[in-house]
């Protein structure tokens, strides 16, 4: 008769144990999705600050600057480097709220912008180096010249609200 009962209780037990993991189980997929979605959407804006980094004007002049370039040269290595940096990270842009994606955008059109114009007002013998240090000017005298701050900052905020949606 114990044997019988014992036999019961843990039947009991493995059938309850059973029927609770059945409910996690359905429970558990959106909750995983949840959480898979928000790593991603974490993966998107981390690669778009370092693509807003990457195609800062300063550190692109640092990266890039080479002493026997031309300022032709050193222009088409620039706009050059922002379209790869850029094309290699479009993807993002179904991760991210397209105000952030618009950020970017913008970042990349108006560096290219800046440098195609300061490239044109210099003389056809001018240098790299003559282009950079009007690069490196006209950061330093014009807002503009940090909207790659700005842009970081709103992928920062964007991201944080993704991490903690209730902060």
């Amino acid at each position: 008769m114990i044997i019988i009962l014992s036999a019961a209780a843990a039947y009991g037990i493995v059938y309850t144990i059973l029927v609770l993991t059945k409910k996690d189980k359905k429970e558990t997929p959106a909750a995983q999705n949840n959480a898979a979605s928000t790593q991603i959407q974490l993966q998107a804006y981390e690669r778009l600050i370092l693509l807003v980094d990457r195609i800062a004007l300063p550190n692109l002049i640092a990266r890039l600057g080479k002493q026997s370039m031309s300022a032709k040269e050193m222009q088409h290595a620039i706009t050059q480097n922002i379209r790869e940096e850029f094309d290699y990270n479009i993807t993002q842009q179904i991760y991210v709220s397209a105000d952030a994606w618009t950020a970017v955008k913008n970042l990349k059109e108006q560096n290219m912008l800046i440098v195609n114009q300061l490239a044109n007002a210099l003389p056809p013998n001018a240098t790299g180096l003559d282009l950079n240090k009007l690069l490196l000017q006209f950061l330093m005298n014009d807002k503009k010249g940090t909207l790659h701050e700005i842009v970081s900052e709103v992928l920062s905020y964007e991201a944080k609200k993704v991490l903690l949606p209730n902060a």
